[in-house]
């Protein structure tokens, strides 16, 4: 018997199926990533639709792991709340059952196909639904031709003895037995970091007739726990209540396999008779003759619906206790005594699998920075209204450029890691306009602070502004914080159609600056100015100028100009 053929053929394969998956889900992603974006926008402190949308969520991205990380990381960012995250973990657990059901699709001598037909339109088409449908299709190919290779890789294993005896020490015969099985798949899946991965590997063992029913089912309730280890390992060194979100993945799984192993032989009969009530499907003992020997088709399908019936069972039960669940947690898992370390964003790497919900973390980031610089126009008219120019004043102007810096710094590099992904023309448009938004944002922040510096200039030397000049310097203070209000709620709300109004009213900025630029000029032939001041001034009046402009430049990328 050729070993080393069906060691690569059974490698080779669960390497297909995993490059399948992720070609799934990236494809689905692509091609529904504006659902997601409102799906994820959708979540509540409802129960029920937390639910729903986490396993909307996990059926288009095809990973219960990638949602549960994804949940982690926006609790940390500080988007979703404990009870909220509790709720999208629930529904992701009935989400990432539909591999099941992809697996038992009896169609895999049409997996390179579908793969090399999809791979066409992939590379020779420019039209982004189009190429991103393909990618989807490729990797359902891949998924399909993988487990093909995987099921004729383990056909040989039950007519080797040395397997079929170990194997033997894992039957499920009595509530020893299960729980033995049920920790072979835990670690396998933490091994792995799949429990798609792990579930297609127990499926095809069954239809090779390497394990039984039964001991299949007691591995697909252990993997149940085993994929609790990517939310978390990816919950380390995160916020206290992102760590109370990945325990309470676990506590969801390991109470549901505790409660389902003490009923197994009920429950695996209970499957039994379902499939039973379908004239249609056979039971999982019936074998079929193939190229390959005898097999065991229908046991995919029982194993399909111990999974899927294991979960939504499990999910219903623990809705009711979400409440109790997130207060006990609050309880068990205590805040750090510690501070933990201030962050100036709460972009998250674990969101990186997700891009459009990552663009989504971004954008909140770059309001943030609009939010910044009002407040930074704020603090500058109180200088100049108060004319206090202490390091109390000032510094807070001062550090907050700095950390917009800072900020801007960390934008541009985590989109920039999105924009290197496999994504679509519209979220590198919106990636784009995010990255242009933080520069003018940033820009922004510069002038205020230079003006600050100019005012500071002036009292080092000595040199006071008229209460002309103070006058009309806060009249168009005013008249462009509106203006960059007026821009910045337009960002907040994603007002597209900003850009008419964004030219008239700041054509009347910039009037409104050459007035009070050809006044200070006439006082300085009047020779009410010196000529230092008058450099320092008329700096100023272009720094708000300059404030104008950046503000435009935000309108036109909101609008689709730039």
């Amino acid at each position: 018997m050729d070993i080393a053929g069906m060691i690569f053929g059974i490698t080779g394969g669960l390497g297909l199926f995993l490059l399948g998956m992720k070609n799934m889900s990236e494809g689905m992603q692509a091609v529904a990533g504006e659902r997601l974006r409102r799906m994820i926008g959708a979540v509540t402190n409802n129960r029920m639709l937390a639910c729903g949308v986490g396993m909307g969520v996990t059926t288009l991205i095809q990973s219960s792991s990638i949602t549960t990380v994804m949940v982690v990381g926006m609790v940390n960012a500080g988007i979703m709340t404990l009870i909220q995250a509790i709720g999208v973990i629930a529904g992701a657990n009935i989400g990432t059952t539909i591999t099941g059901w992809v697996v038992t699709l009896s169609v895999d001598k049409y997996g390179l196909p579908l793969l090399g037909a999809a791979a066409l339109f992939f590379v020779f088409t420019k039209r982004d639904k189009i190429r991103f449908t393909a990618l989807f299709l490729m990797g359902l190919g891949m998924v399909f031709y993988g487990l093909q290779l995987m099921k004729e890789g383990f056909s040989p294993i039950k007519d080797i003895p040395a397997f079929v005896e170990w194997f033997h020490r894992f039957e499920p015969v009595n509530y020893i037995g299960v729980l033995k099985c049920c920790l072979v798949g835990v670690v396998l899946t933490a091994i792995v970091q799949s429990s798609s991965a792990t579930l297609a590997i127990t499926m095809t063992l069954a239809y090779s007739g390497a394990i039984s029913y039964h001991t299949a089912a007691a591995l697909v309730l252990g993997e149940n726990i085993g994929t609790t280890i990517t939310a978390f390992l990816a919950s380390l060194g995160t916020s206290t209540n992102a760590r109370r979100a990945a325990y309470a993945h676990i506590m969801f799984n390991v109470f549901g396999v505790l409660w389902i192993t003490a009923i197994f032989s009920y429950y695996t009969k209970g499957v039994l008779w379902f499939l039973d009530l379908f004239p249609s499907t056979e039971l999982p003992d019936v074998e079929v003759y193939t190229e390959m020997g005898v097999t065991y088709p229908h046991v995919m399908t029982a194993i399909a619906v111990t999974h899927t019936g294991f979960n939504v069972v499990n999910t219903l039960l623990f809705l009711p206790l979400i409440g109790y669940v997130a207060r006990f947690l609050n309880w068990a898992v205590r805040e750090r005594t510690t501070p933990e370390e201030p962050r100036l964003t709460y972009l998250d790497v674990r969101l990186f699998d997700t891009p459009n919900i990552a663009l989504e973390q971004s954008d909140k980031e770059v309001n943030k920075m609009g939010a910044a610089v009002i407040r930074m126009l704020n603090q500058l008219k109180d200088i100049f209204a108060t004319g206090n120019l202490e390091s109390e004043k000032v510094e807070p102007i001062f550090q907050a450029e700095n950390d917009l810096d800072i900020v801007q710094k960390e934008i541009v590099e985590f989109i920039g890691r999105i924009m290197a992904g496999n994504i679509t023309h519209d979220t590198m448009k919106i990636a784009r306009e995010q990255l242009r938004m933080a520069d003018e944002f940033e820009s922004i922040s510069d002038y205020v602070t230079n003006i600050v510096k100019l005012r500071l200039k002036m009292k080092d030397t000595d040199q006071v502004l008229s209460s002309e000049a103070l006058e009309d310097v806060l009249q168009l203070h005013d008249v462009v914080q509106a203006y960059v209000q007026n821009i910045y709620q337009a960002v907040e709300t994603e007002n597209r159609r900003i850009l008419p109004e964004a030219k008239s009213k700041g054509s009347e900025v910039t009037k409104f600056m050459k007035d009070c630029r050809s006044r200070h000029l006439a006082r300085v032939g009047d020779g009410k100015a010196t000529p230092l001041k008058s450099l320092i001034y008329t700096d100023m009046l272009s720094g708000y100028r300059r404030i104008k402009d950046h503000a435009f430049n935000i309108a036109e990328v909101l609008s689709g100009e730039k």
